[in-house]
């Protein structure tokens, strides 16, 4: 039997990096992925592409900054399926700028998607779980809300608070059959990363114990494990999967 069968996922930012190689993960593993995102273009490519291949799969266009929008999702979701089992808030965007160039623009923007976007989505979707007495949430913290990072104050700041969430959460609904982790990638190749100049990847990689660069289908692994029976007993963490740029 695979690890997900018959699983319902709603997968936040789930039309490209590692969101895809995650939604591509449940597939395989038996799970439904429903996909939201704001691309429409690659999220009803990869539920083509997902079809295609034996799974299943639903888009939906949300923008996760919306609470509104992410009420009708999770509504529309819990109708046609008649529950939501995990939840992976992925949805992210970065607004770089040194603190003294960071606007309250910059700083906002972050804060609706990363931050705001990912208690939307638990709020929303919770109770679906709490009826149902099962759950998993998962949220994509980074490392960089372990150490800090140049330039990212409000990217930091999103991602450590998403950890405290997730503490809070494991503690709230726990005992009703929920769980509630985080996982923190270090430096993955994602199309967007790839893009950088070959000298910006080298200093990456040589930050890294392992020497390379993560792959997106690796933190796909680690959110299946989370999101599968194997980790029933794992609630409040957070999963570095960093090839050990933390240690």
């Amino acid at each position: 039997m695979k690890r997900l069968e018959n699983k319902i996922a709603v997968i936040t930012g789930g039309a490209d990096g590692i969101g895809k190689a995650t939604a591509l993960r449940f597939a395989a593993e038996g799970a439904i992925p429903v996909i939201w995102d704001l691309n429409e273009t690659s999220g009803n490519a990869l539920v083509k592409s997902i079809k295609e291949n034996g799974g299943d799969a639903r888009f939906y266009k949300v923008d996760t900054a919306d609470n509104s929008q992410v009420e009708l999702a999770a509504a529309a979701v819990a109708e046609k399926y008649g529950r939501i089992d995990i939840l992976i808030n992925n949805a992210g965007i970065t607004r770089d700028a040194t603190l003294r160039k960071m606007t309250p623009e910059l700083w906002q923007q972050v804060i609706d998607v990363n931050l705001s976007g990912v208690f939307y989505c638990t709020r929303a979707i919770s109770p679906y779980m709490l009826d149902k007495g099962y759950g998993r949430i998962i949220t994509t913290s980074s490392v960089v809300a372990l150490y800090g990072n140049f330039g990212q104050t409000n990217y930091v700041a999103t991602k450590a608070g998403v950890i405290g969430m997730t503490k809070t959460w494991a503690r709230e609904l726990g005992r009703k059959g929920i769980t509630a982790n985080a996982i923190a990638p270090g430096f993955i190749a994602t199309d967007m990363v790839a893009k950088m100049p070959e000298n910006v990847l080298d200093a990456m990689r040589a930050k890294v114990p392992l020497g390379r660069l993560g792959d997106p289908a690796e933190i796909a692994s680690a959110f299946v494990f989370l999101a599968s029976d194997e980790a029933a007993y794992i609630n409040g963490a957070v999963l570095s999967v960093d090839g050990g740029i933390t240690i």
